[in-house]
Formats: structure tokens, sequence, C-alpha cells
């Protein structure tokens, strides 16, 4: 298994994005009792404060931008997939970084796959502590995503807070495309960000199976795992 999330831990040092706080694990305190080993208590009874899409590596479904909170507790039934590892320099657009649907295509060429795992260069160990907010990172291009969409690809991961540009005046145009909202809602189709793939895995084709909490949310928090497929 290859790991490919990015763990949180309670640190101004977590990777972080749109401006909010770190997140926070402290031990519960009740009448002057602190639920901690070490302060003298007989367990460790943490209370967790952190926001899934901010704090590291999360999957999503298409209640993260319609009316209704869809649940992707209640959507993603499914969790191994073939997958397709890609590694892309983001190039020059507008002013902006983006992935383009040439360089998808290129990557992608005639494979179909369910899965689609994207790493960006420069890939290092930084990404596990980098604060996003305020920095313009890559994005993918709507046509890049149209063009994910018609290959059937229903599960789209990618090492950035986003598939959308930080600061879009809420159009979230990829989001949108992914999930068809201008007709039938793709239900079934994640979209995982924040991940972490390390330089040791070559690009290529892998099982990948997406690892949830059972959270009622339009988002939880994940750990997709690789599985190096052998021939």
């Amino acid at each position: 298994p290859i790991d490919i999330s990015i763990p949180l831990h309670s640190s101004k040092s977590n990777v972080n994005a749109w401006y909010i706080d770190e997140p926070k694990i402290t031990p519960v305190v009740l009448d002057g009792w602190t639920a901690s080993v070490a302060e003298g208590a007989s367990i460790n009874f943490n209370s967790i404060e952190f926001n899934p899409h901010a704090h590291g590596t999360h999957t999503e479904c298409v209640g993260h931008i319609t009316e209704k909170v869809h649940s992707i507790n209640k959507n993603l039934k499914q969790f191994f997939f073939l997958a397709e590892v890609i590694t892309v320099a983001p190039e020059n657009f507008d002013g902006d970084k983006i992935i383009s649907q040439k360089q998808l295509q290129f990557a992608l060429g005639n494979k179909k796959r369910e899965a689609i795992v994207i790493r960006t260069i420069p890939n290092t160990k930084e990404k596990w502590a980098h604060q996003y907010s305020h920095t313009n990172w890559p994005y993918l291009h709507k046509d890049a995503v149209a063009y994910l969409v018609r290959k059937g690809v229903k599960h789209l991961m990618i090492d950035m807070p986003s598939i959308d540009r930080e600061r879009d005046e809420g159009e979230l145009a990829g989001h949108n495309i992914f999930w068809n909202t201008a007709g039938k809602l793709r239900m079934d189709a994640t979209i995982t960000e924040f991940i972490y793939v390390p330089n040791k895995v070559v690009d290529g084709t892998y099982f990948v199976n997406i690892q949830i909490a059972p959270f009622e949310n339009d988002a939880s928090p994940s750990k997709p795992v690789l599985y190096s497929i052998i021939e």
C-alpha cells in the first residue's frame, strides 16, 4: 500500500487553505479535570476541531456545491478503482498556472480509467505544511475537467487545495463541470484534494482505495491508498 494522504495534526505547520486557523486537537477539560494521561488522567480523551476542505486530504461529493447538502457517506459506496497516476508541470495561462486539456490528453492517451491521480511539480514534502491562502495555486482549466468527464473519470484526485482557482468569484467552473450541475448530477463522482504522491511513485496504472470517515457531510477527511498492479 502507498498512502497518498497528508496527516492532520494540531499545529500551525499543518497544511492549510481558505483563510482559517490551524486545526486543534485538545484534551477535554471538565471541572478542573484534564483528560490527558500526561496530566494525571487514566485516558487521553481529545476533541478535534478542523475543516475537511482546509486542513488536509479530503474527499467531496456534489453536495459541496449544491443547495441540498448531499452526503459523501451516502454517495460513495464503492471504494476500489482502477486509477492512472500522472505527473504534470502546470503551464502559464493568463497570469495563472493551469493544468490544460492538452497535458491530460498527452498523459492519458487512449487509457480508460475510473480514477485519475494528478501529481504536480515541483513535488516536495513542503506540500505537507504549505500555507496556501492567498497563493493563487495551480488549477485545472475547465476544458481539462470537461475532457476527464468525457473520458469517464469519476474520481479525480489532485495535490492542490482545489481543482479550481483560489479566487474565481464563486464560479467553481471545474467543480460544476465535473459534477454536471447543468444536467443530471454525477452523484457517484468524487473529488479528492490535498493529496501527496511521493516522488518514488512512478506514473502508471494502480488500484486506488478511497478510505473515508462516515461523516454525513459534503466532504470527509480521507486516506486514498494506491496499490501497485503486478502483472
